[in-house]
């Protein structure tokens, strides 16, 4: 799974995600991120792992900024400055968590077949909670 912990950036494709982010022009960091969660959100019948662990870390950039958020303060996040997100990417990146907790992601499917399932769950919903709360 290319996992080391239940972390937003504790993977291999959150970091690359990270990297990505870096590499943006930052007036275009925001539609990067807002491009990933629209993978959750579109027509598809199955949510890849490695996508499920990029819209995961790209909710916690947001939801940082959200009242009750935590700061993204790992190595493996980006390194350059994130703009203001706008409420309505604060609303995508919780319908994209949705997806991601759904049955149709592999990547639940594959936490939930380790003993730390039920914490990295328990994460997700945490941020998908900010996030609600901060987009009504």
């Amino acid at each position: 799974m290319g996992a080391w912990d239940i972390g937003p950036f504790d993977n291999d494709h959150a970091a690359d995600f990270a990297g990505e982010l870096d590499d943006t022009a930052p007036e275009r960091r925001e539609d990067l991120i807002r491009a990933v969660f629209g993978v959750a959100l579109g027509e598809f019948d199955d949510l890849d792992a490695d996508d499920g662990d990029r819209i995961i870390a790209a909710a916690a950039l947001v939801a940082a900024q959200c009242p009750g958020g935590t700061p993204v303060d790992t190595a493996y996040g980006p390194e350059q400055p994130l703009p203001v997100f706008a409420s309505a990417t604060r609303r995508l990146a919780a319908d994209a968590l949705t997806g991601v907790l759904g049955e149709e992601s592999e990547l639940a499917e594959l936490w939930e077949e380790t003993d730390e399932g039920p914490a990295w769950r328990q994460a997700v919903e945490r941020l998908r909670a900010v996030l609600s709360g901060a987009a009504a």
